[in-house]
Protein backbone atom coordinates (compact mmCIF):
# COMPACT_ATOMS: atom_id res chain seq x y z
CA UNK A 1 0.00 0.00 0.00
CA UNK A 2 1.51 3.30 -1.13
CA UNK A 3 1.72 6.22 1.24
CA UNK A 4 -0.08 9.37 0.15
CA UNK A 5 2.44 12.15 -0.74
CA UNK A 6 0.48 14.54 1.48
CA UNK A 7 0.93 12.16 4.39
CA UNK A 8 4.68 12.10 3.80
CA UNK A 9 4.78 15.91 3.59
CA UNK A 10 2.80 16.33 6.81
CA UNK A 11 4.95 13.73 8.55
CA UNK A 12 8.11 15.55 7.46
CA UNK A 13 6.74 18.87 8.67
CA UNK A 14 5.46 17.44 11.94
CA UNK A 15 8.57 15.35 12.57
CA UNK A 16 11.38 17.56 11.32
CA UNK A 17 10.12 21.05 12.17
CA UNK A 18 10.44 20.64 15.96
CA UNK A 19 14.00 19.36 15.51
CA UNK A 20 14.87 22.28 13.22
CA UNK A 21 13.48 24.77 15.76
CA UNK A 22 15.53 23.13 18.49
CA UNK A 23 18.58 23.30 16.21
CA UNK A 24 18.07 27.03 15.73
CA UNK A 25 17.73 27.50 19.49
CA UNK A 26 20.90 25.61 20.40
CA UNK A 27 23.03 26.90 17.53
CA UNK A 28 22.05 30.54 17.43
CA UNK A 29 20.97 31.27 20.97
CA UNK A 30 23.47 29.25 22.98
CA UNK A 31 26.35 29.87 20.54
CA UNK A 32 25.24 33.13 18.92
CA UNK A 33 28.50 35.02 19.52
CA UNK A 34 30.41 32.80 17.09
CA UNK A 35 28.03 30.25 15.52
CA UNK A 36 29.31 27.28 13.57
CA UNK A 37 29.34 27.31 9.73
CA UNK A 38 25.82 26.67 8.42
CA UNK A 39 27.03 24.16 5.81
CA UNK A 40 28.78 22.02 8.40
CA UNK A 41 25.78 22.10 10.72
CA UNK A 42 23.47 21.00 7.89
CA UNK A 43 25.86 18.20 6.94
CA UNK A 44 26.06 17.07 10.55
CA UNK A 45 22.25 17.18 10.82
CA UNK A 46 21.90 15.01 7.68
CA UNK A 47 24.45 12.48 8.92
CA UNK A 48 22.41 12.15 12.10
CA UNK A 49 19.36 11.31 10.00
CA UNK A 50 21.27 8.69 8.02
CA UNK A 51 22.25 6.97 11.26
CA UNK A 52 18.57 6.23 11.94
CA UNK A 53 18.59 3.72 9.07
CA UNK A 54 21.62 1.98 10.55
CA UNK A 55 20.01 1.99 14.00
CA UNK A 56 16.80 0.43 12.64
CA UNK A 57 18.75 -2.41 11.02
CA UNK A 58 20.88 -3.04 14.11
CA UNK A 59 17.92 -2.97 16.48
CA UNK A 60 15.92 -5.36 14.31
CA UNK A 61 18.92 -7.69 14.06
CA UNK A 62 19.48 -7.60 17.83
CA UNK A 63 15.92 -8.84 18.47
CA UNK A 64 16.95 -12.26 17.17
CA UNK A 65 19.21 -12.91 20.16
CA UNK A 66 18.04 -10.44 22.85
CA UNK A 67 14.63 -11.43 24.19
CA UNK A 68 14.53 -9.59 27.52
CA UNK A 69 12.77 -6.23 27.14
CA UNK A 70 14.90 -4.38 29.69
CA UNK A 71 18.09 -5.60 28.04
CA UNK A 72 16.73 -4.54 24.65
CA UNK A 73 16.03 -1.04 25.95
CA UNK A 74 19.59 -0.63 27.25
CA UNK A 75 21.19 -2.14 24.13
CA UNK A 76 19.09 -0.02 21.77
CA UNK A 77 19.84 3.16 23.73
CA UNK A 78 23.55 2.29 23.59
CA UNK A 79 23.37 1.64 19.85
CA UNK A 80 21.69 4.95 19.13
CA UNK A 81 24.10 6.98 21.26
CA UNK A 82 27.13 5.28 19.69
CA UNK A 83 25.73 5.76 16.18
CA UNK A 84 25.12 9.45 16.80
CA UNK A 85 28.67 9.65 18.13
CA UNK A 86 29.91 7.95 14.96
CA UNK A 87 27.98 10.44 12.83
CA UNK A 88 29.48 13.49 14.51
CA UNK A 89 32.93 11.85 14.47
CA UNK A 90 32.96 12.00 10.67
CA UNK A 91 32.70 15.79 10.94
CA UNK A 92 34.77 16.89 13.91
CA UNK A 93 37.49 14.34 14.63
CA UNK A 94 40.65 14.67 12.60
CA UNK A 95 39.65 18.15 11.43
CA UNK A 96 40.38 21.60 12.81
CA UNK A 97 36.82 22.85 13.09
CA UNK A 98 36.63 22.74 16.90
CA UNK A 99 37.87 26.16 17.96
CA UNK A 100 36.43 26.50 21.47
CA UNK A 101 34.91 24.26 24.19
CA UNK A 102 31.27 25.04 23.31
CA UNK A 103 31.79 23.74 19.75
CA UNK A 104 31.78 20.12 20.92
CA UNK A 105 28.19 20.03 22.26
CA UNK A 106 26.93 22.14 19.34
CA UNK A 107 28.00 19.53 16.77
CA UNK A 108 26.76 16.68 18.94
CA UNK A 109 23.37 18.37 19.24
CA UNK A 110 23.17 18.93 15.48
CA UNK A 111 23.74 15.23 14.86
CA UNK A 112 21.25 14.23 17.53
CA UNK A 113 18.55 16.52 16.14
CA UNK A 114 19.06 15.11 12.65
CA UNK A 115 18.62 11.64 14.14
CA UNK A 116 15.51 12.74 16.05
CA UNK A 117 13.99 14.47 13.01
CA UNK A 118 14.14 11.40 10.77
CA UNK A 119 13.06 9.10 13.60
CA UNK A 120 10.08 11.36 14.31
CA UNK A 121 9.06 11.37 10.64
CA UNK A 122 9.00 7.57 10.68
CA UNK A 123 6.91 7.56 13.86
CA UNK A 124 4.35 9.88 12.27
CA UNK A 125 3.98 8.33 8.83
CA UNK A 126 2.18 5.16 9.96
CA UNK A 127 -0.56 6.67 12.18
CA UNK A 128 -1.13 9.54 9.75
CA UNK A 129 -1.29 7.07 6.87
CA UNK A 130 -4.06 5.28 8.76
CA UNK A 131 -6.12 8.46 8.85
CA UNK A 132 -5.04 9.94 12.19
CA UNK A 133 -4.54 13.67 12.42
CA UNK A 134 -1.21 15.19 13.44
CA UNK A 135 -2.65 15.93 16.89
CA UNK A 136 -3.87 12.35 17.18
CA UNK A 137 -0.52 11.00 16.06
CA UNK A 138 1.30 13.13 18.62
CA UNK A 139 -0.96 12.33 21.56
CA UNK A 140 -1.08 8.65 20.62
CA UNK A 141 2.67 8.28 20.64
CA UNK A 142 4.06 9.56 23.95
CA UNK A 143 7.63 8.63 23.11
CA UNK A 144 7.54 10.95 20.10
CA UNK A 145 6.76 13.99 22.24
CA UNK A 146 9.97 13.80 24.23
CA UNK A 147 12.32 12.09 21.80
CA UNK A 148 13.62 15.28 20.17
CA UNK A 149 14.63 16.80 23.49
CA UNK A 150 15.95 13.46 24.71
CA UNK A 151 18.30 12.98 21.75
CA UNK A 152 19.60 16.55 22.00
CA UNK A 153 20.23 16.39 25.74
CA UNK A 154 21.74 12.89 25.73
CA UNK A 155 24.21 13.68 22.96
CA UNK A 156 25.02 17.07 24.46
CA UNK A 157 26.24 15.24 27.55
CA UNK A 158 29.01 13.66 25.50
CA UNK A 159 29.80 16.97 23.81
CA UNK A 160 29.81 18.83 27.11
CA UNK A 161 32.17 16.26 28.63
CA UNK A 162 34.58 16.71 25.73
CA UNK A 163 34.20 20.49 26.03
CA UNK A 164 35.11 20.40 29.71
CA UNK A 165 38.29 18.52 28.79
CA UNK A 166 39.15 20.98 25.99
CA UNK A 167 42.26 22.31 27.76
CA UNK A 168 43.17 19.07 29.59
CA UNK A 169 43.54 16.64 26.72
CA UNK A 170 45.32 14.06 28.85
CA UNK A 171 42.02 13.39 30.64
CA UNK A 172 39.79 13.64 27.58
CA UNK A 173 39.12 9.89 27.31
CA UNK A 174 37.99 9.78 30.94
CA UNK A 175 35.61 12.70 30.37
CA UNK A 176 34.36 11.05 27.18
CA UNK A 177 33.52 7.79 28.98
CA UNK A 178 31.65 9.70 31.69
CA UNK A 179 29.68 11.64 29.07
CA UNK A 180 28.83 8.54 27.03
CA UNK A 181 27.76 6.64 30.15
CA UNK A 182 25.48 9.50 31.21
CA UNK A 183 23.97 9.70 27.72
CA UNK A 184 23.20 5.98 27.59
CA UNK A 185 21.79 6.01 31.13
CA UNK A 186 19.47 8.96 30.42
CA UNK A 187 18.34 7.44 27.12
CA UNK A 188 17.68 4.05 28.74
CA UNK A 189 15.71 5.56 31.64
CA UNK A 190 13.56 7.59 29.26
CA UNK A 191 12.79 4.61 27.02
CA UNK A 192 12.13 2.33 29.98
CA UNK A 193 9.52 4.58 31.58
CA UNK A 194 7.88 5.54 28.27
CA UNK A 195 7.64 1.98 26.98
CA UNK A 196 6.69 0.45 30.34
CA UNK A 197 4.59 3.23 31.78
CA UNK A 198 1.60 5.43 31.10
CA UNK A 199 0.96 9.10 30.40
CA UNK A 200 1.57 9.95 34.05
CA UNK A 201 5.06 8.48 33.82
CA UNK A 202 5.65 10.44 30.67
CA UNK A 203 4.93 13.77 32.38
CA UNK A 204 7.37 12.92 35.18
CA UNK A 205 10.10 11.80 32.78
CA UNK A 206 9.55 14.81 30.51
CA UNK A 207 9.87 17.08 33.54
CA UNK A 208 13.09 15.32 34.49
CA UNK A 209 14.38 15.87 30.95
CA UNK A 210 13.85 19.59 31.35
CA UNK A 211 15.78 19.57 34.62
CA UNK A 212 18.68 17.86 32.82
CA UNK A 213 18.32 20.36 29.95
CA UNK A 214 18.67 23.27 32.37
CA UNK A 215 21.77 21.68 33.88
CA UNK A 216 23.18 21.33 30.36
CA UNK A 217 22.52 25.00 29.64
CA UNK A 218 24.44 25.91 32.81
CA UNK A 219 27.32 23.73 31.63
CA UNK A 220 27.19 25.51 28.25
CA UNK A 221 27.62 28.82 30.07
CA UNK A 222 30.71 27.42 31.77
CA UNK A 223 32.07 26.22 28.42
CA UNK A 224 31.52 29.66 26.91
CA UNK A 225 33.33 31.30 29.82
CA UNK A 226 36.19 28.82 29.45
CA UNK A 227 36.61 29.80 25.80
CA UNK A 228 36.36 33.52 26.50
CA UNK A 229 38.88 33.32 29.37
CA UNK A 230 41.39 31.51 27.16
CA UNK A 231 41.05 34.11 24.40
CA UNK A 232 41.58 36.96 26.87
CA UNK A 233 44.63 35.28 28.38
Amino acid sequence: METDPKTILYAILGGALPAILWLWFWMYQEDRDEPEPVGLIILTFILGGVMVLVAMWMEKFSMTFIQDNTTQIIVWASMEEILKLLGVSFIIFGNNIIRKPIDFPMYFIATALGFAAFENVLYLIKPMGNGSSIVGALTGNLRFLGSTLLHAIASSMIGSALGLSFYIKSNRFFYFIIGLSCAITLHSIFNFFIMKGSGENFLSVFGFLWVVAIINILIFEKLKRMGATKVLS
